[in-house]
């Protein structure tokens, strides 16, 4: 009897970087093992990783000769569908490695993409995950006839990828103009939303993906904000109303960042990161138990300056205080000891964030009392600041209303 599969099984990749005076071995590692977390959130399973070790990715090819046919090799001998790029290749890079390798290549931003694809749930999502789409795809449309007809659909082929078999540039040129004019339209109806509320103090949550800024977001608003162990779970941004000890605010949750996220995709998102841009204070939310979590803060800060939003006041929070003592605490160490590190470790960020600190586990409620009184304090300034004759109605009158 023949055997029938109702799930479709997850496509079977392997990944390519490279080791570069740039970029050591031990970063490398790091960037595969979240391209790998990135392919699963897409949908296909890391089986496998190579890298090479050169002065700089060769024009043609990405990597050179003899790796390429080591590649080859292990994709023929294990089937292996689809080979995802850890940097942005070129068009012709991307043809010249499908042609070598006859299957299917991505590179990171292109998985990205497609991961935002899958995510997209309103009209705005849509478009501005297919408008970053159409512009990434518009100077590989050459050749694409050649390539494709071996491809039968997956992964960086959902939402627009589908419909560029049978387009052409001047088509994807009038698709991206009317794309552009959409949003335009949409940014002008948020913007009209955002004046309404423009009495409310703004906070909004940013952070690395997949750092627990929707589960915060639950916490602090008792809503039911999306929240998934994968990266970009969260993917529109969700405004809620919450009030702490009778002041009342906006708290917003945003896009999760991540290292080398595709340009497009960020021109594309701009509308939608207004309000980080347009906030009060913002929650810098990090994952504490994350091995190269300073990274991760670097890459937020540096995104933050591309939006013109690094000079707003930012309490860090430091999140899964939980997974941190789990995977760095030995079970035979003493507390003393533990609280001794633990008390170290504080000091230093509360050191370098001038105080504005704290540390919780949003999982286990640990520290949201905490939290809750720096959001206070942070928002009632703000406040007093810009409402100086409303500040007595504020609190007092829990009812009080934009």
């Amino acid at each position: 009897m023949i055997e029938i599969k109702t799930e479709m099984q997850p496509e079977r990749a392997v990944l390519v970087g490279l080791v570069h005076q740039d970029q050591t071995e031990e970063k490398l590692n790091e960037y595969l093992d979240e391209l790998a977390f990135l392919a699963s959130t897409a949908g296909a399973e890391a089986v496998r990783s190579f890298y090479q070790k050169v002065t700089h990715p060769d024009s043609r090819t990405y990597v050179r000769r003899g790796k390429l046919e080591e590649i080859k090799k292990y994709i023929d001998k294990h089937e292996i569908e689809l080979v995802i790029i850890d940097d942005e290749i070129t068009p012709s890079q991307q043809r010249n490695i499908e042609k070598e390798l006859k299957t299917k290549v991505l590179d990171r931003s292109m998985l990205i993409l497609d991961i935002f694809a899958q995510r997209a749930r309103t009209v705005q999502a849509k478009n501005q995950v297919e408008l970053a789409q159409m512009q990434y795809l518009l100077p590989r449309l050459r050749g694409m006839w050649q390539h494709l007809d071996r491809i039968k659909g997956g992964i960086g082929m959902r939402g627009a990828g589908e419909k560029e078999i049978e387009t052409d540039k001047r088509i994807a040129q009038k698709r991206i103009a009317l794309l552009k004019e959409k949003l335009k339209q949409i940014d002008k109806q948020n913007q009209t939303r955002r004046k309404q509320r423009s009495k409310m103090i703004r906070v909004a949550l940013v952070g690395y993906t997949n750092v627990g800024k929707s589960t915060i977001m639950n916490l602090l608003s008792k809503s039911e904000v999306f929240a998934e162990n994968k990266l970009f779970a969260t993917l529109d941004t969700t405004v809620r109303k919450i009030v702490i000890d009778q002041v009342p605010m906006l708290l917003s949750d945003t896009v999760g960042f991540i290292r080398k996220l595709p340009h497009h995709l960020v021109e594309s998102f701009k509308s939608t990161l207004d309000e980080v841009i347009e906030s009060d204070v913002l929650l810098h939310v990090v994952d504490l138990s994350h091995p190269h979590f300073e990274d991760q803060i670097q890459v937020v800060n540096e995104t933050l300056r591309d939006l013109n939003a690094q000079d707003k006041p930012v309490i860090m929070v430091f999140n899964k205080m939980d997974l941190y003592r789990d995977r760095y605490f030995d079970k035979y160490l003493k507390e003393e000891v533990k609280d001794e590190i633990m008390a170290e470790m504080k000091k230093s960020w509360l050191e370098k964030s001038n105080g504005r600190a704290v540390f919780i586990s949003a999982l286990h409620k640990e520290g949201i009392a905490g939290l809750r009184e720096m959001i206070l304090a942070e928002t009632a300034e703000k406040y007093r600041e810009r409402f100086p004759y409303q500040v007595k109605t504020v609190y007092g009158n829990p009812g009080w209303e934009e």
